[in-house]
């Protein structure tokens, strides 16, 4: 393990999740912690399959939730401020996996330090109430959560260098 642990986030593709994102990238270089990116991608729908449509294969959902969560990564990576914020490189694994989201991301998280997730915060009245996927992971994660809305701005972190 580094030395910092390990910061997980869960990312869909949604605003929040890219807020939460950068969030984590700047949380785990200011913990000099590995940062693992989880994304869950949904099983296939086989209700199609009795009119002849070809169901597309669980392998190719995960390689394409994986090549959308591999593109987030590198626009975060790529931001400027996230850059100066982070100082640090930060070692970034990421896990896609098929299943159902909130036991996906319970499972991965009983290595971690930290879970951070995104909220998507539509409205005033649903905005101060999780999702299905963020309770479940506030309610039973091995770790600390940390919920960012998708209004927030990732903390800014001082670089290393000018740190006292």
């Amino acid at each position: 393990m580094v030395a910092g642990g390990t910061v997980m986030v869960g990312v869909d593709g949604s605003a929040g999740s890219e807020v939460a994102l950068r969030y984590a990238v700047e949380e785990a270089a200011r913990r000099g912690a590995r940062l693992t990116v989880v994304t869950v991608a949904r099983f296939p729908d086989y209700s199609a399959t009795p009119i002849g449509l070809s169901p597309t294969a669980i392998a190719d959902v995960v390689d394409a939730a994986r090549g959308r969560a591999r593109t987030l990564v590198d626009e975060a990576m790529a931001d400027r401020a996230v850059r100066v914020a982070a100082a640090a490189p930060v070692e970034v694994t990421i896990d896609a996996l098929a299943g159902v989201p909130v036991e996906v991301l319970l499972g991965c998280a009983a290595g971690a330090d930290l879970l951070v997730l995104g909220h998507r915060g539509l409205g005033a009245v649903r905005s101060a109430v999780l999702g299905s996927v963020g309770l479940g992971c506030v309610l039973h994660a091995p770790c600390p959560v940390t919920i960012v809305p998708a209004t927030a701005t990732a903390p800014r972190v001082e670089p290393a260098a000018t740190r006292g």
